[in-house]
């Protein structure tokens, strides 16, 4: 069989890579599109209130970034369905060229075959042999010659067969591609549409910045106190530690297991509400209305539903319970040698001491009756280390 090894590899290896590839893009335009979809409903709550607000725009910035994700994936897609295509059309090719040069032998096959075509002929050719051992041979010639034209014939049809189904394939994955293009426009469109109505929003708002500063003010009040309160814990541990005779924390084993297991779940704890979207990251944030102005988030803020419950994200050890002035209720949960820390909760169903598992319910978040917003507020600490909590929790 006379085929291409180029050809036998594209054939081969290339389709089950690149499908893979096309999967992993379509789960994640999937979860970006959810993202957009539960982003957009979430919207939907705040609009209720006709008053523009700040957790507006942040919805709005956060529905712009994935949907800017769907394109980017979408995009993606389109370069590998091209990819597909273009490595298609150069295996057609080349088994084009396997075909013709196959036919033409196969030609030539049946033109010496048809020359001797008489069976007189091919007894005269075994008589005429020298002896007996040549005669043997020679029929064992006209015997394979036989079979390897027949076999010609099937290796044509074969590669016909597999053509056939390359070309077919080919004209599905530009159908594809087509339909992915048009997806990107209508994407693109809706995010104009999107980049308009956060514009919309930011004229509103840019009336109100006086407002706007008194409100980040007091966003900073209540993180302060906030971390106040988790320094004053450490403070209290560190005497308690000194007293003992050692710098470092005292933890049980129990203690210690738990703290290294909860580090061994980097990545994978499960959210504090069951669904939300992350509208502040940690560390330094652009002010989304106010130039030049940034704010620092301890932690990260998930926008949720209004009622929504709030979870440990890991069995652990209820350090505080309390109320912050304005800022509604915070539980500090310890889990070895990490805190998590949830604050604006309208209401707690845990008291300091209290043992509790992972996904317990610890309240709910409360929710601002000007705008409808419903906010919870997350930090992870490592004593007192500030860390990501979007590394920790699963995506």
């Amino acid at each position: 069989m006379r085929i291409s090894l180029l050809t036998g590899l594209f054939v081969i290896l290339f389709i089950p890579v690149f499908s893979q590839s096309v999967e992993e893009l379509k789960k994640k335009k999937q979860d970006a599109e959810n993202q957009i979809k539960y982003t957009s409903k979430l919207l939907n709550e705040v609009q209720k209130n006709q008053k523009s607000s700040l957790s507006r725009v942040q919805l709005l910035n956060r529905q712009i970034e994935q949907r800017n994700a769907v394109i980017n994936t979408i995009n993606g897609e389109v370069d590998l369905y091209q990819q597909m295509i273009d490595n298609n059309t150069l295996a057609i090719s080349l088994m084009e060229n396997d075909i013709q040069a196959l036919k033409k032998e196969y030609a030539e096959l049946v033109r010496l075959a048809y020359r001797n075509r008489n069976a007189y002929d091919q007894v005269l050719f075994l008589l005429s042999a020298d002896n007996v051992n040549q005669a043997y041979r020679r029929y064992l010639y006209m015997k394979q010659y036989t079979q390897y034209r027949e076999n010609q014939a099937d290796v044509i049809l074969s590669i016909e067969s597999v053509l056939n189904e390359k070309k077919r394939r080919q004209e599905e994955q530009k159908l594809i591609k087509l339909q992915l293009i048009n997806d990107t426009k209508r994407e693109a469109s809706q995010l104009s549409q999107e980049k308009l109505e956060k514009n919309a929003e930011l004229q509103k708002l840019q009336k109100e910045q006086k407002e706007l500063k008194r409100k980040l003010d007091e966003q900073r009040r209540i993180e302060q106190q906030l971390q106040d309160e988790i320094e004053r814990i450490i403070a209290e541990e560190a005497r308690k530690s000194a007293k003992a005779g050692t710098k470092e924390l005292q933890l049980t084993p129990e203690q210690r297991l738990l703290g290294d297991n909860f580090a061994q779940n980097k990545g994978r704890l499960p959210w504090p509400v069951e669904r939300g979207v992350i509208t502040e990251h940690f560390g330094i944030n652009q002010h989304p209305v106010l130039a030049n102005v940034q704010v620092k988030n301890n932690g990260v803020s998930i926008t949720t539903e209004k009622g929504s419950k709030v979870r440990a994200v890991f069995n652990g050890e209820v350090t505080r319970v309390f109320g912050i002035t304005g800022g509604n209720t915070a539980v500090i949960i310890r889990h070895g040698k990490y805190l998590t820390v949830y604050s604006n909760l309208r209401e707690t169903t845990v008291k300091k001491g209290d043992k509790v598992t992972t996904k317990q319910n610890i309240g709910t978040v409360f929710t601002d009756p000007e705008d409808n917003k419903s906010i919870l507020k997350f930090q992870i600490w490592l004593e007192n280390q500030k860390l990501n909590p979007e590394q920790w929790i699963g995506r």
